[in-house]
């Protein structure tokens, strides 16, 4: 695993690992005030991240080979003839949906994967990642695990762009085989203005100074390693702030943070620039067949919520959810409400009896 100092740029999502002490000081009163709340019976009894399936390996068109796990319904299933896709955001990977994975299991077909680099699958070539090649993995996803059928493709963060980039490379998939989708906490484009709660000027420094920090930090694995002796305090505040917005479990934080520091911070670095060049406003166009949902916490620092209000105006018959003291971990945070919303999601994708004789 790599060192909590790669977790802390992994967080960031948009680069501003740089500013992390400045931002633990804001949130240190918080902190000895909140305490780090008890577990539940729930996750004393499973923990988050305990459910899986039998693996399956996806090759990408590169050779990559790519983790993923398929939950099957039960006989009679409430979604039948549905398989939801779901793809997790940066610096996580698949069990981020653990509260998901339980509230459909049984109900629905769903398929989670990592994607590369994270989790369980392969990193490929070192160097730049693209948002475009993230599409290109998820339409080989599709292919391997979803072969026949309609699809509801569910994607939180970087997720939700690795969709988008589907979408605009293989058109021809949405409405066709893709029936409905849900982008959560994510973005279209203009991913260099956002300030992550800091004033203007100084975030505009921060982010040309942060591709250089991450570069480095790239480089220096064994440098980052050693940020571990001193960092599990500070990791736990700076997950605090930029994940969530209202009092959690500590165990939920502490989830956030681990997923952040088992990516290697040279997953972190290949990933970072692709962020910046992400802009795909237009490709929401071949969306508008489908369902759509629109999901965002109204306190994210990450991908605020004026970014999905801007996706909503392209999508006009999209369901738009603006969830108040809500921060960028939606699915941690206010899991039920995200649960409850992708069953009405799934129940409008649903093919009417009349169509089905």
């Amino acid at each position: 695993m790599a060192g909590d100092a790669g977790g802390r740029a992994g967080l960031f999502g948009l680069g501003l690992g740089l500013l992390a002490a400045g931002a633990a000081v804001g949130a240190m009163a918080e902190r000895r005030m909140m305490g780090r709340t008890p577990l539940s019976a729930a996750e004393a009894a499973g923990g988050y991240g305990s459910v899986h399936s039998p693996p399956v390996v996806v090759t990408a068109d590169d050779g990559v080979e790519l983790y993923a796990e398929i939950d099957e319904p039960q006989p009679g299933a409430a979604y039948e003839g549905l398989t939801v896709v779901f793809c997790h955001g940066y610096a996580l990977n698949l069990d981020v949906w653990h509260h998901q994975r339980l509230a459909l299991s049984g109900a629905v077909r769903a398929v989670y994967w990592d994607q590369r680099g994270h989790g369980r699958s392969g990193r490929g070539p070192s160097g730049p990642v693209s948002i475009d090649l993230l599409g290109e993995d998820l339409a080989a996803v599709l292919r391997t695990t979803v072969p026949t059928g309609r699809i509801v493709l569910v994607g939180h963060s970087m997720g939700g762009m690795t969709i988008m980039a589907l979408a605009a490379a293989h058109p021809e998939l949405f409405d066709s085989r893709v029936v409905g989708v849900a982008l959560i906490s994510t973005s279209a484009g203009h991913i260099a203005e956002v300030t992550l709660g800091i004033p203007e000027r100084l975030a505009k420094l921060a982010h040309r100074a942060a591709p250089g920090v991450v570069a480095t930090l790239g480089r220096s694995p064994r440098l980052v390693e050693l940020g571990r002796r001193t960092g599990n305090d500070l990791e736990f505040l700076l997950t605090r702030v930029y994940s969530f917005a209202s009092p959690v479990p500590a165990a939920a934080v502490d989830f956030v943070a681990r997923l952040n520091a088992g990516t290697p911070i040279e997953v972190v670095a290949d990933f970072f620039g692709a962020f910046r060049g992400h802009d795909k406003l237009a490709a929401l166009q071949v969306l508008r067949p489908v369902a759509t949902l629109i999901m965002v916490g109204e306190n994210d620092l990450l991908t605020p919520a004026d970014h999905s209000r801007a996706m909503a105006v392209e999508l006009p018959d999209a369901e738009l959810v603006v969830v108040e003291h809500c921060g960028h971990m939606i699915l941690l945070e206010y899991p039920d409400q995200v649960s409850r919303r992708l069953r009405e999601l799934l129940e409008r994708c649903l093919v009417p009896p009349a169509e089905q004789a």
